[in-house]
């Protein structure tokens, strides 16, 4: 099942550029331009942060470095959650707007006015953050993949591999078929989503108590 609606994006084209992004020689850190239209821009956005989200996940496990080095880690983790999230939240605004199911005026406030048909449904899921767990799921099989052609590891290594990947592979698969019928339900007035933004309190040094406490000087 596609959207229908003109301008969003399909789940075979999101994974497909998830894919092509991991492929792309030097990604994350050498990105190619974006495509057309600004929901690409931003799943894009989402998809780099992630990528880079998960090179820093796996630094801050080492054992024999300095613990200044994790905690440079786990500093640039908070960094890019934070803009990982901020792009997940972009991405369901232009998406609400694309489908008339918001004000486009309002829909970057924490106000955003409606324009939800009567008797839609309200899915707990919004279709950004299931494109954000696309992308997690496009570096997971990345990686199990890759476990699959070492040849340091045993057979039976290889062959485990193999079985999570194609878990992994099927799991994507189900959660494409949601996105897409999420998006389909939305723009035939069915379904709808909110933006509940995250608030990431521990990022902000008002809300984060030992922050708060460290600006005292207590």
């Amino acid at each position: 099942m596609n959207p229908s609606a003109p301008g969003l994006p399909s789940a075979p084209d999101v994974t497909s550029l998830h894919d092509a992004l991991l492929a792309h020689p030097g990604w994350p850190h050498v990105e190619p331009p974006p495509r057309p239209g600004d929901v690409w821009h931003w799943l894009q956005a989402n998809h780099r942060c992630n990528s880079l989200l998960w090179a820093e996940e796996d630094l801050a496990r080492r054992t024999t470095v300095a613990d200044a080095e994790i905690a440079a880690n786990k500093r640039a983790i908070d960094g890019y959650n934070q803009a990982r999230n901020d792009a997940t939240e972009r991405v369901d605004e232009l998406l609400l707007i694309t489908l008339a199911l918001v004000d486009a005026a309002s829909a970057r406030t924490d106000a955003p006015v409606s324009r939800v048909p009567p008797g839609a449904r309200l899915n707990s899921e919004t279709a950004g953050a299931m494109i954000d767990r696309l992308s997690i799921l496009a570096l997971k099989i990345h990686a199990m993949r890759a476990q699959t052609e070492r040849g340091d590891v045993d057979d039976a290594h290889r062959a485990a591999s193999r079985v999570k990947l194609e878990r992994l592979l099927q799991q994507r698969q189900d959660l494409a078929g949601c996105l897409d019928a999420l998006l389909a339900d939305a723009a035939a007035g069915r379904a709808y989503f909110k933006v509940y933004r995250q608030f990431k309190m521990y990022n902000d040094p008002r809300f984060n108590p030992a922050l708060v406490l460290e600006r005292r000087g207590t």
